[in-house]
């Protein structure tokens, strides 16, 4: 385990680690049709689910972006933050399993050399994920974050489902939850002195209440509200799925227990997904 001189960054650290090394794995025994197959990230093979951690990991390492032109006919690159990300995943469209898996293990090793070695302050600012300023802290968080989630979306393409409970599923647990009042009061326009209810359960279970203030702000918290407007009950893996952005509520709609107002609780499983 890499131990880290700030605790606060250790939580990170140690998810970021768990999750990589389980992709590590997962990919390590492909044979070459297996990196091919579709990921529920749009647009995104095996292959390319790799290519991207690799990437953003070389990226936090400092190492320069590829120079690359992107293929005119990709139809999931549809804005400037889709183009950025693609860049580091089709340069590497054509790389063979052998040169796949060792350009993640090579990158998981100077990754975990670098963390080892972090003596800065977790409020350092430092260059994230997209090239934006950031806090150490949050950089580290949100490639803890990114990891789990890609985790899960190899994991779905594999057919090899596990880790729902895993360090990286509570830091997923705690980003996706911070979203939740905009989601509510801001996305889904949730009517001033209101308070919507989202009850989770399966590997991860929680409960939290978002009121909507008098001036239509949102908060987060764990107590029970006495009547809520909505409440939302659902599995983990479906929270996520749709959190993130991975399904359309259309399609779990059977993995969906609705109380209240319908009209409010369909708006806010339209505007449902979160990125960090």
């Amino acid at each position: 385990m890499t131990v880290l001189p700030h605790p606060s960054l250790q939580p990170y650290a140690d998810a970021w680690t768990h999750s990589i090394e389980a992709i590590s794995e997962l990919v390590q025994p492909l044979p070459e049709g297996e990196w091919n197959r579709a990921t529920p990230c749009p647009g995104w093979s095996v292959r390319d689910v790799v290519s991207h951690v690799i990437g953003i990991e070389c990226e936090m390492l400092g190492d320069p972006r590829p120079i690359h032109t992107l293929p005119r006919d990709l139809r999931h690159v549809v804005d400037e933050f889709t183009r950025y990300m693609e860049v580091q995943v089709d340069v590497r469209r054509h790389h063979t399993a052998p040169e796949m898996t060792s350009e993640l293990e090579y990158t998981l090793i100077r990754r975990t050399r670098q963390l080892r070695n972090e003596k800065r302050d977790p409020q350092t600012m430092v260059r994230g994920p997209l090239g934006e300023q950031v806090t150490l802290e949050h950089a580290l968080q949100l490639r803890a974050f990114d990891v789990w989630i890609h985790e899960q979306d190899l994991r779905t393409a594999l057919g090899r489902p596990g880790n729902l409970d895993s360090p990286g599923a509570v830091v997923v647990r705690d980003l996706l939850l911070a979203g939740l009042p905009k989601v509510v009061a801001k996305r889904a326009g949730a009517p001033a002195n209101s308070a919507v209810v989202l009850d989770v359960h399966g590997p991860l279970e929680f409960m939290r209440t978002v009121r909507v203030d008098a001036a239509g702000r949102g908060t987060v918290d764990g107590t029970p509200s006495l009547g809520p407007a909505v409440t939302l009950a659902m599995d983990w893996e479906t929270y996520v799925r749709l959190a993130a952005g991975r399904v359309r509520p259309a399609a779990v709609a059977d993995r969906l227990k609705v109380e209240g107002d319908q009209e409010l609780a369909d708006a806010i499983l339209a505007n449902f997904a979160v990125t960090p």
